[in-house]
Parts: C-alpha cells; structure tokens; sequence
C-alpha cells in the first residue's frame, strides 16, 4: 500500500449522485464499498465530509444570512452527511465512529485528535463532522487542519475530475492536466483546488495532497496501489 494512514476528503456535492439534491443511496454505498475495501486491507481512514449537497454558509451568506449562522448552519449539513456514511458503513458492516467538532452527544462524540487516532489504530473509520467547528473556515481548511492532526501520510481530496487542470475542464476543452504540482505553483495560477487558507497550511506543514476522481468506482483502490490517476501536490 502507497499509504498506511489517510484523510480523505469528500465534497457534500458528490453525496447528491444522479438525483442533484440531497444524499444518494447509491453513490454513498458507492462511497463506503470502496472505504470499506482498503480499510480491510489495513489502511486506517478517516473522512471529512462537506455539506453543500444541505447547505454551504457562504453562499447563504451572499442570500442575505448572518456569515457565522451560516457557517454553522452549514457545519450541521456535514454532521448529518457524516450520520449517512455512517448508517452506510453500518449496513456493509464496517465499524465506524462520527466524531464532531462541538459537543452534541449522543449524534456523535467530541473530537480529539488522540481519540481518532485510538480509533484508527483499532481498525475503525473515523468520520469528522462540524468542519473545524468555527465560522470562516471552510472543509477543505478543515481537512488539512484533521490531516496534520491525525498524522495522515496524505490529504486525498476526491472530487467528480480527475486531477488539477490548467483551468476548469468542465468549462474549458483545453484545459490540460498536471499530473505533479507544487504548492506554489497552485496558488500562483489559482487554481481552484482548494481554498487559499488549506492549501498554504499543508504548504507550511508539507502535508501531500493528492486530487483524483472518487465518483469513478475503483478510482480509491487504484490511488492506494500507487496508480498515477491523478494529481500530487507536493513542495
């Protein structure tokens, strides 16, 4: 395995699947099949979960909410996408444990850094809800600020592309793929990896980071063969 111990970050957006709304059934067993596959082999995982598919605060915040209710209110999207992989996992028998960035037992337990890696080191995935569990910070910072803690050997962010592109391939036929980059060079061009705040954290604290596509089913397992299917970034 290229990676013993890993922070997977996984958009809100993803979770809605074909339907465009809410949580699909069939993308979120996708999802935790494939978690559950590596986590057998031995990798020890844990996940950061967005909530777009619910609520995003900064686009209410643009709607006229107050910022920080926003947030929060979008930091609760993430819990209750954090209890659908976790009602998933459940089914497929995968022990697995939500562990949430404000206290609000018995939906999930209290977050620390030394209780996941307890959790970890017993074979357990460990799904962290409520972001960093303050406003103005996105998921993405809260994955990186999760990665460092947990000791991850590397911040994969799963994404519907697969890899960092010049510009958006979505919207741009031309837009070609990197298949390395630095930290530098992402915040150079701008791209649009992940915001700015994450992006310099894993920078200062050499955390990889490696985009690659999760929607695609196998993509997960190929990343921990060590399979270049997407994009590393690194100094």
């Amino acid at each position: 395995m290229e990676y013993k111990r890993i922070l997977l970050k996984l958009s809100g957006e993803s979770l809605q699947g074909k339907q465009g709304y809410g949580i699909d059934p069939e993308r979120l067993k996708d999802y935790t099949t494939q978690i559950k596959a590596i986590a057998e082999q031995g990798v020890q995982v844990a996940i950061v979960i967005g909530g777009g598919n619910i609520f995003r605060g900064m686009s209410g915040a643009q709607q006229g909410f107050d910022r920080v209710k926003g947030d929060q209110m979008g930091m609760l999207a993430t819990v209750i996408n954090a209890l659908a992989l976790k009602t998933s996992f459940d089914a497929i028998g995968q022990r697995a444990r939500v562990l949430t960035s404000i206290r609000m037992e018995p939906i999930g337990e209290f977050y620390t850094n030394d209780k996941a890696i307890r959790l970890l080191n017993k074979g357990e995935v460990v799904i962290l809800a409520g972001g960093t569990g303050s406003p103005y910070f996105t998921t993405d910072t809260g994955s990186s600020l999760r990665a460092l803690e947990i000791k991850a050997d590397v911040m994969l962010k799963g994404t519907r592309v697969d890899g960092i592109y010049t510009a958006d391939p979505e919207k741009d036929p031309t837009a070609t793929k990197f298949d390395t980059i630095t930290y530098d060079e992402v915040i150079r061009r701008g791209l649009k990896v992940m915001d700015q705040t994450a992006t310099v954290m894993c920078k200062e604290n050499k955390m990889p980071i490696y985009v690659f596509n999760m929607d695609k089913v196998g993509n997960l397992q190929k990343v921990m063969a060590g399979e270049k299917i997407g994009t590393l970034v690194t100094p």
